[in-house]
């Protein structure tokens, strides 16, 4: 689940505003998100995620894609806990330390860990905090001002990733809300999370970003 979540691409036909504008209107909206995003204590949000491999892509994105839906919880700096609730339950969970994905359908429990999915989680982290450290990580562009409503912004990776192409964002005007994250990478696939609702958590129960593996449930080392 957390792997697909990090294989996309997005083509998008889009104008090109005038670089001083841009530039300007660009740091706007960075400003926007970071006053947003960047000081919560910790959030949950709804999502809903499709995949469209790249000859879905070519088609038109009219072949059937792989749908599923869920809840996304984050307390900075690292911790993270993904629900999915459908088509199936699975539970992604991460401490900063070690990475858990557990299929209860199964009974069983895959543990990585996490620094095998470094540059993923510092992504998750830098947008939940508002890409407070966008600029370490990535080079930013504005690609549209066209959409009502929307701005559009492109996100390389800088020193370039081994999987990851670029990261697209479309966020709301006004409020800085972050709609969809579109995540691509070079095998030519599309992953794109619609965001829900925001809540701010003030605080989450103790041991909710921690994984007790049950009684009947097999681990799953990496590798194994």
């Amino acid at each position: 689940m957390l792997r697909a979540f990090f294989i996309i691409l997005l083509s998008i036909s889009v104008s090109q505003p005038n670089p001083v504008y841009a530039n300007h209107k660009l740091s706007e909206i960075l400003d926007g998100i970071r006053k947003r995003y960047g000081y919560l204590p910790g959030l949950t949000i709804s999502y809903k995620r499709e995949i469209i491999t790249k000859s879905m892509a070519m088609l038109g994105e009219q072949m059937s894609r792989d749908l599923a839906s869920g809840k996304i919880h984050f307390k900075p700096p690292y911790l993270l806990r993904i629900q999915q609730e459908t088509p199936r339950s699975e539970v992604v969970i991460t401490d900063g330390k070690t990475l858990w994905w557990y299929i209860p359908q199964k009974k069983q429990v895959y543990r990585h860990p996490a620094n095998k999915s470094a540059q993923e989680l510092r992504l998750l982290s830098d947008i939940f905090q508002g890409l407070r450290e966008v600029e370490e990580s990535f080079v930013s562009e504005l690609s549209s001002l066209d959409n009502e409503g929307e701005y559009q912004l492109k996100l390389i990776p800088n020193p370039p990733w081994p999987q990851i192409e670029q990261v697209n964002l479309i966020v709301k005007k006004g409020d800085f809300h972050i709609r969809v994250v579109e995540i691509h990478n070079y095998l030519g696939s599309i992953t794109r999370f619609i965001l829900g609702d925001l809540t701010v958590r003030e605080r989450f129960e103790e041991g909710f970003f921690r994984f007790v593996v049950p009684d009947d449930v097999k681990v799953m080392e990496e590798g194994g």
